[in-house]
């Protein structure tokens, strides 16, 4: 099939909070963006139940409805908004070469990326089962829910230790699940873990399975791989924090990462290593990963890549 050609001043590459408020300050800029929203439209906050922490729904909403009034608004200011994903990138000359679902050639002035991160899961099919009913992967935005209740949340490095220790806050007991005979954070975080009465750890300790009455998480079927030992533990709710995977693939030698895959950005900023490509949202964000941190820095691309693209229409001369 042969390619068809189109050029474009700004292209956004994935509609999560970050691509799609990237495309209402594009958009209002008049840089007639266009977005491929990739496979998931709406990202990650399309898998979540209610949203309770995002500014401005001070009664909470459901995770897709807000998506939808994100995409909504973002079409009002003129957004061109398809449906499909990016096969491949050429960012080695100007403007960029994108192409999306293996046919159709796009160049680009200004690339904006916001393609975020894909939670990583232990692959129960009880996890999925439940997902949004008591599993979550992120305690941050799930925990209040589970305010007085008991839960688990299983995971080693410093993202558990930190997400454990956030819970027991709010949670009566907090069970943590440790693979192996000891952690992989930080020995401050263990430190942290260790001195809060309310989290028990389980060392050597494998999830089994996610138990549920059909609606909601009852308990946590786990084995010891020391003795071979297995026990229900009753629970209400259930965090994965086993990390994250950046959708990134398709940038390896393109643009610059850091060990894990994470793109890397000048700080304060959402410039990348290539001029006029940007990266906004949990694709460069390892740490906060929330929907107001994600718009926030969507916003910040939409400016770097208006500033930049006005800084090539008038150079200042020396």
């Amino acid at each position: 099939m042969s390619q068809e050609n189109e050029h474009v001043q700004c292209l956004i590459i994935g509609s999560g909070p970050a691509g799609y408020t990237a495309a209402i300050y594009a958009a209002r800029a008049d840089l007639k963006p266009i977005m491929y929203t990739g496979m998931q439209a709406g990202g990650q906050l399309t898998q979540t139940t209610d949203v309770e922490n995002f500014p401005g729904y001070p009664q909470g909403i459901m995770g897709p409805e807000m998506m939808e009034d994100f995409r909504k608004q973002a079409e009002r200011f003129g957004t061109d908004i398809r449906f499909g994903y990016i096969s491949s990138v050429d960012f080695s000359s100007t403007p960029h070469k994108i192409v999306v679902d293996e046919i159709k050639t796009i160049t680009a002035d200004t690339v904006i990326i916001a393609t975020g991160a894909t939670a990583k899961w232990l692959g129960l099919p009880s996890e999925q089962q439940y997902n949004g009913f008591g599993v979550s992967a992120c305690a941050v935005c799930d925990g209040f829910f589970f305010k007085g209740q008991d839960v688990a949340i299983v995971g080693a490095g410093d993202t558990a230790a930190e997400e454990a220790t956030y819970l027991a806050k709010l949670c009566k007991t907090v069970h943590l699940l440790v693979r192996r005979d000891e952690f992989r954070a930080s020995k401050t975080m263990v430190a942290r873990v260790l001195a809060t009465p309310n989290i028990i750890v389980h060392y050597n300790t494998e999830t089994q399975e996610i138990l549920g009455n059909g609606k909601n998480v009852t308990a946590v079927k786990v084995l010891n791989n020391k003795t071979g030992l297995e026990t229900d533990i009753a629970v209400e709710g259930f965090f994965v924090a086993i990390g994250h995977k950046p959708n990134t693939d398709i940038f390896n030698g393109q643009l610059d990462m850091d060990e894990t895959g994470y793109l890397l950005t000048k700080p304060g900023s959402t410039l990348t290593n290539v001029e006029g490509v940007f990266a906004c949202g949990d694709v460069q964000d390892m740490y906060y990963r929330q929907a107001v941190t994600a718009a926030g820095s969507g916003c910040m691309a939409a400016l770097d890549a208006e500033r930049y693209l006005a800084a090539k229409e008038h150079p200042v001369e020396a």
